[in-house]
């Protein structure tokens, strides 16, 4: 491949697209276009608030799509990637009946089913084969709504975008779903070449058979878009030969497929034009969405996406990504741009550029980013603020533009690092999450002062963390004074949460006088160091800070000595932290109360990809390696031990050391960098049992 030369940015666009899409569709997901015009009337903008619902919410077609392309991590030959290797890491980040897929029964739902199959050793592609499922099952729409991630990482090469797409596709999906993701895969990655339509389509009907049904459907779209200059007339020929009467089973991907088609026919050069028509249509209106708009972002840039409404406002780049990795969670656009442009550059065997400015976390460094920083509650609606993607000195900053702000009328800006309080009336899909930020940390930030303020204003560093019934809690950290055209930057080492999430990180702007207008720019903000945090139940009443673990035990909760988890078959797992954690040391007291094994692991990077030290029924201690369906016992020595006897266990990971002990006993392994584990949270487990901590330690060491 020749990657081009915005490929970063075009990749932005096409998430942002994506995004747009889902959300917008997802409040009305599965109405007929009849109920849609009842109801809500054709679909200009976003609806979510007239249903009651949130905005960014935990939706399928995001999570599947940029959790499943990180299969390409550490992959030797990524253009090689197999189906099979696809399903270990369905294995290893969705969360039974928690994460990632809509559960709606095995033999009803394809991934549902097909995830059950990879569980019980039938690896894929034979997990998702008609063979296996039957065609009901297998061309249902899933295999196309996760694919824009295999596109993205192929720009300008269609065959090979197409082979990504099968690959994934036949982990779950088989027939004319798999045929219906080749085609729009390829389409996605010609985008970066073209925006003619009729070139996009045909390249899309070269990676499929002639003869396939999807063919011959896409054929049937063209003739009546030909035939009709309304959509509507089209779209009534659709529900009349390819409605969801016609086909079996729970949310067919021809009919829909069909509509993605007319969309794109009908307004090739018109996001806005393309989200109304695909959206108004009806059916499975969040995936048909969100595909057409990653197409459209990828065509025609940013420019594409501004054209009409404001689309980028309200969603502020925010994203959920929910899986086994709780700190990739807490997603926005510009950084998952990152993310696949780096897998892009893995694919064309080329280094990925520098991390932007230093690698700080919040960057804005692509055109109009906002990285989910918009104004808190708490400020003064009077101020007249406002919070936007803006360019100082030549670079792309964030700016917070205030028309009148005294020292009593504070202007707070807030980006979220955890699941927010709206995460309750997120309907169908759960969040697993971490936070991003940790008490010991240190949160760095640089601001500028823009030269035509009118006044000196006053900027601090602060967090919000959960509290007591689940309310926000402002801690404030150092501040400066920045007069006209002044710059520098503040530095502040978090401070103890009480064992609760810090659910936002931000800054507050006073002003040192009155009616002081202007503006406030931030370069940068990030954070860097080991977490020095204890994790146990809070004093404080709530729940989030169970939120803030990735649950895979049938039952988890915090009682009268600390944390409680069991599992009753098979091995059941926590997690807590990110995957920015290297070095560090864990500790606690562990109480296994019955169980074939438990203890602690660290670096986890999913639900079969860590280090574990654990106490054996057989009386052994051991360090443990779980890659996939490995388990490799890298350290291990007698220890007597009891059931409900507390144990002081501990571990801590120095590059490739990776030491563990119980009580006095110490063992130490070295784990070279082709087979180990680099970074990770940790967890606690347990198999066919149950476990206790009194509290967990996580520190430097």
């Amino acid at each position: 491949m020749s990657l081009p030369p915005d490929y970063t940015e075009r990749v932005y666009a096409g998430i942002l697209g994506k995004l747009i899409g889902v959300y917008l569709g997802r409040p009305f997901e599965g109405w007929t276009y009849e109920q849609i015009m009842r109801e809500l009337g054709e679909i200009e903008y976003y609806v979510h608030d007239r249903l009651g619902d949130p905005l960014v919410v935990t939706d399928d077609d995001v999570s599947g799509t940029f959790t499943f392309v990180r299969a390409l991590e550490g992959c030797p030959r990524p253009a090689d990637i197999s189906s099979e290797t696809i399903g270990k890491t369905w294995l290893n980040y969705i969360v039974e009946k928690r994460a990632i897929l809509c559960w709606g029964g095995y033999g009803v739902y394809s991934e549902h089913t097909a995830w059950r199959n990879l569980k019980n050793g039938i690896a894929a592609p034979e997990s998702g084969s008609i063979e296996t499922n039957g065609k009901t099952v297998a061309e249902q729409i899933g295999a196309q709504i996760f694919i824009d991630g295999w596109a993205m990482v192929a720009p300008g090469n269609p065959e090979l975008a197409a082979r990504f797409a099968r690959e994934a596709a036949r982990v779950s999906h088989d027939g004319e779903a798999v045929h219906a993701a080749m085609l729009w895969a390829a389409m996605e990655a010609k985008a970066f070449q073209t925006t003619d339509i009729d070139t996009l389509i045909d390249t899309g009907l070269s990676v499929i058979p002639d003869d396939c049904r999807v063919a011959r459907l896409v054929a049937e779209i063209r003739g009546w878009h030909r035939a009709y200059a309304d959509w509507r007339d089209t779209r009534r020929k659709i529900a009349e030969f390819h409605g969801y009467d016609k086909y079996p089973g729970n949310c067919h991907v021809m009919p829909n497929h069909a509509l993605m088609i007319m969309a794109v026919l009908y307004a090739p050069d018109d996001f806005s034009r393309a989200q109304k028509i695909v959206n108004t249509s009806g059916w499975d209106t969040d995936c048909n969405a969100g595909n057409v708009g990653c197409l459209l972002g990828l065509m025609h840039g940013l420019d594409g996406l501004t054209a009409g409404p404001d689309w980028r406002g309200p969603l502020a780049d925010r994203m959920l990504v929910s899986s086994a990795d709780g700190g990739f969670a807490i997603n926005d656009a510009a950084r998952m741009a990152g993310y696949i442009a780096g897998l892009g550059h893995v694919v064309d065997g080329t280094p990925p550029p520098a991390a932007p400015k230093d690698g700080a976390q919040f960057h804005f460094s692509l055109p109009g980013s906002t990285q989910g920083f918009r104004i808190a509650s708490g400020s003064d609606p009077s101020v007249g603020a406002t919070v936007a993607g803006a360019t100082h000195d030549g670079n792309h900053v964030l700016s917070v533009d205030f028309e009148s702000l005294g020292g009593d009328r504070p202007v707070v800006v807030t980006s979220p690092t955890f699941a927010p309080r709206d995460v309750v009336r997120m309907r169908t899909y759960d969040l697993m999450a971490s936070p991003l930020v940790y008490p010991g940390q240190v949160l760095t930030a640089a601001f500028a002062s823009a030269a035509e303020n009118s006044g000196a204003v006053t900027v601090r560093l602060l967090i919000r963390r959960y509290g007591d019934a689940d309310g926000l809690v402002d801690v404030g950290g150092p501040a400066r004074t920045f007069g006209p055209g002044q710059s520098g930057e503040l530095s502040w080492i978090l401070p103890d949460c009480e064992s609760q999430p810090i659910a936002e990180v931000g800054f507050s702007v006073t002003a040192t006088g009155t009616d002081i207008g202007g503006r406030i720019l931030l370069d940068r903000m990030g954070w860097t160091g080991v977490p020095d945090l204890v994790l146990r139940p809070p004093d404080e009443r709530g729940e989030f800070w169970q939120r803030a673990w990735v649950n895979s035990a049938d039952n988890f909760g915090g009682y009268e000595a600390g944390i409680r988890i069991s599992k009753d078959r098979g091995e059941g797992l926590i997690i807590h932290g990110t995957q920015q954690w290297t070095d560090y040391r864990v500790d606690a007291g562990v109480t296994v109360h019955l169980g074939r094994y438990a203890g602690l692991a660290a670096r986890v990077g999913g639900l079969r990809r860590f280090y574990a030290a654990r106490l054996c029924r057989d009386g052994q201690f051991q360090i443990l390696r779980v890659r996939d369906d490995e388990r490799t016992v890298l350290a291990a020595t007698g220890f007597p031990w009891c059931l409900d006897q507390t144990v002081p266990l501990s571990m801590s990971l120095r590059g490739n050391r990776v030491s563990a002990s119980a009580a006095d006993t110490v063992l130490t392994t070295e784990d070279g960098p082709e087979s180990g584990f680099a970074a990770g949270g940790i967890g606690l487990l347990v198999a066919d049992g149950s476990v206790s901590v009194d509290r967990i330690h996580v520190s430097p060491g």
